[in-house]
């Protein structure tokens, strides 16, 4: 039988004890008021009930505390992190929905733990074997944790945990430590010393650190991660590409060239001068052509470092319209900026020939300038045909170009100047038609 199911027996036991005592009592002080001698007798009753009334209301409530103090012992596991704990009681009614709840609790409590060791196994196995080199770091530089890329990388395979980021740093190659120490992202080669000629014999990283706050402490993440033989491939596929870009446009000027000039001596030999000019003039246009082409990949390819100096934007874009035509989209055109002028000037002229050759009225090609937080945008938009998917995918890309005799270097060395600036470039269709070019350059 269940202490709820004594609870109304001990209940009448403990009602007639207290009936007898308060008897008892009352007839004391009755008899005392009357016989001061009887308030021994008075005490004598009230020692021998009032260890009865003391048995039945403890045996009343025994069960519950048992219960109360196990509740107390189980929340302190669950604080502890132990969620092992659940309760078995006979009991009914709102304590025994609290018994019920507890214990979903618990449940609930051991599902969640058991997902999350799962969660924490699976990233550190996706971490462990990570093609990438991960190091964590705490305020006081001392590596909290290391995948194992980072102990091949910079341990020769023996645990990092402990020690001092700043003395595994300086056991590195100076290329790697020089980037370590200077900070930020970036990319840096690791050669050998012994074979200083032998390019293969180099490795490319990327380093990127970020610093986020765990506990409350600020920590840095450092990500190191080989980009040799991903950039190996891209370096064959440009080179290929390079090469039958240039061998398709010398082929188009230099097949011409020889043909007119094998045209122009069977001209001469024969005594026709009349046609003589004509040969001359289309060699001349195919050699200037190609003379073009070169120096624009020149120009593309050694493009030095930015000079940056002031530029007053009113008077850049004045110097501009002097050398092709566009509207003023608005009047933000206050302000200086610190920018190398003649990497700039270049980029947006080519981006304004593209908008008048894309097919827009002349009215239609404008440029904006708008002020952003420790930036400059410039927008060059036209009211052109626009770009498909697949061109706008690829329009950045070095001599890739939709033009029958485009060299597919303007949008690529735009890009190349706004990079080179600390910037970006992005290309979108407009609403009703046209291209949008937008460069975001840092102030």
């Amino acid at each position: 039988m269940s202490w709820l199911r004594r609870l109304p027996i001990s209940l009448v036991f403990t009602a007639l004890a207290l009936l007898h005592v308060a008897g008892v009592t009352a007839l004391a002080l009755w008899l005392t008021h009357w016989f001061s001698p009887l308030w021994m007798a008075w005490a004598a009753a009230l020692a021998i009930d009032l260890p009865l009334l003391i048995y039945h209301v403890r045996r009343v409530f025994a069960p519950m505390n048992s219960l109360f103090r196990a509740l107390a012992g189980s929340v302190a596991s669950y604080r502890d992190g132990d969620y092992n704990f659940s309760l078995s009681a006979d009991v009914h009614g709102e304590l025994g929905e609290l018994v019920r709840a507890h214990n979903r609790l618990g449940d609930t409590l051991r599902e969640q733990r058991l997902a999350l060791v799962e969660r924490e196994l699976l990233l550190d196995t996706m971490v462990q074997n990570s093609p990438v080199a991960m190091l964590l770091v705490d305020p006081s530089r001392r590596i909290v944790h290391a995948n194992l890329a980072a102990r091949k990388l910079l341990g020769e395979g023996r645990k990092l945990e402990g020690q001092s980021f700043d003395t595994v740093v300086a056991r590195t190659p100076e290329a790697m430590r020089d980037a370590l120490e200077r900070g930020g992202d970036g990319m840096f080669t690791v050669g050998n010393d012994n074979d200083e000629f032998d390019n293969a014999s180099e490795d490319i990283y990327h380093l990127s650190r970020r610093q986020f706050r765990l506990n409350g402490r600020r920590h840095e993440l450092v990500l190191l991660r080989v980009l040799t033989a991903e950039l190996r491939r891209q370096e064959v596929q440009t080179w290929k590409k390079v090469i039958r870009v240039i061998s398709h446009e010398l082929n188009n000027s230099l097949a011409p060239i020889a043909s007119l000039a094998h045209s122009g001596a069977e001209l001469l030999r024969r005594g026709q001068h009349e046609r003589l000019p004509t040969a001359l003039a289309t060699i001349e246009d195919r050699a200037r052509h190609l003379e073009g082409f070169l120096r624009d990949y020149a120009r593309f390819a050694k493009l030095p470092n930015p000079r940056r100096e002031p530029v007053v934007w009113s008077h850049f874009i004045g110097q501009l319209r002097s050398q092709i035509d566009f509207v003023t989209a608005d009047a933000g055109t206050d302000g200086i900026a610190h920018l190398d002028v003649a990497q700039l000037e270049q980029c947006l002229l080519n981006l304004l020939k593209n908008a008048h050759e894309s097919g827009s009225a002349p009215g239609d090609v404008q440029l904006s300038l708008r002020r952003m937080p420790e930036a400059w945008r410039i927008d060059v938009l036209d009211r052109g045909q626009g770009m498909n998917e697949a061109v706008l995918a690829n329009a950045l890309l070095p001599f890739y170009s939709t033009k029958r005799h485009g060299t597919g270097l303007g949008l690529a060395l735009a890009r190349e100047i706004a990079e080179a600036h600390g910037g970006r470039i992005a290309l979108l269709n407009r609403e009703g038609g046209g291209l949008c070019v937008s460069l975001v350059l840092p102030d």
